[in-house]
């Protein structure tokens, strides 16, 4: 059995998520709240960040190492192309979501509005959710300039770079913070891939104290 240390709205705890049901590995899911510095979790992983995957005598950190993990562990269906060209790619879209993007916009966006409540660390900063929004904006062009000639964010089949980006945007679209009218071929990619039986459980998340709007459960928006 699987077992997966997470924060629901966490990205980077989504994205693991994502891949497990994409795979169809089951997975016993245990919230954690890292500001609590539980002893039982940091001896699992001293960092104290999430997630963290237990698995085969493994407790497993980052989820860029999880998720390739998974795909070698896992191997069908394929989320990282054969080709090196093509897996560098998937990679640097990667990175681009769980840095760039993290740093720009879900920084500034849901830790701003949520995770400071959450933990009790203070009121959200105006002047951070005003730079998230003005990023988001730059990130859904730059989404439908890709699938231009793409069918998936990385090419022409799903990979572990549609997982990425849409566990940010869904975390996002849950505090109702994502344009979607902004850019048609970023919403049809992510009403695609959220309509896949891999986010169920995604859709399905509630936090105390927060509510989705209408649509961010909506297949067809």
């Amino acid at each position: 059995m699987h077992r997966l240390y997470h924060m629901p709205l966490s990205p980077f705890c989504r994205k693991v998520r994502l891949v497990l049901a994409e795979k169809r590995i089951d997975v016993d899911l245990v919230e954690e709240r890292p500001w609590e510095e539980r002893l039982d979790f940091l001896r699992l992983n001293p960092s104290g960040t999430v997630p963290v995957l237990r698995t085969d005598n493994l407790a497993l950190s980052d989820s860029n190492a999880i998720v390739e993990y998974l795909e070698e562990a896992h191997p069908a269906p394929q989320l990282m192309p054969t080709d090196i060209r093509d897996r560098a790619e998937v990679r640097r879209l990667n990175a681009w979501f769980d840095d760039k993007f993290h740093r720009e916009v879900t920084t500034n966006l849901l830790y701003e509005r949520v995770n400071k409540r959450l933990s009790k660390q203070g009121y959200p900063d105006s002047e951070k959710i005003k730079a998230g929004a003005k990023a988001i904006k730059f990130h859904l062009d730059y989404i439908g300039w890709l699938l231009e000639d793409r069918r998936w964010l990385a090419g022409n089949t799903l990979t572990l770079a549609d997982f990425a980006a849409a566990a940010q945007f869904s975390v996002l679209d849950y505090i109702n913070d994502v344009d979607w009218a902004r850019n048609e071929n970023a919403r049809d990619w992510y009403q695609k891939i959220k309509s896949r039986p891999a986010f169920r459980s995604i859709l399905a998340d509630l936090v105390t104290g927060f509510t989705p709007p209408e649509h961010y459960a909506d297949l067809d928006f």
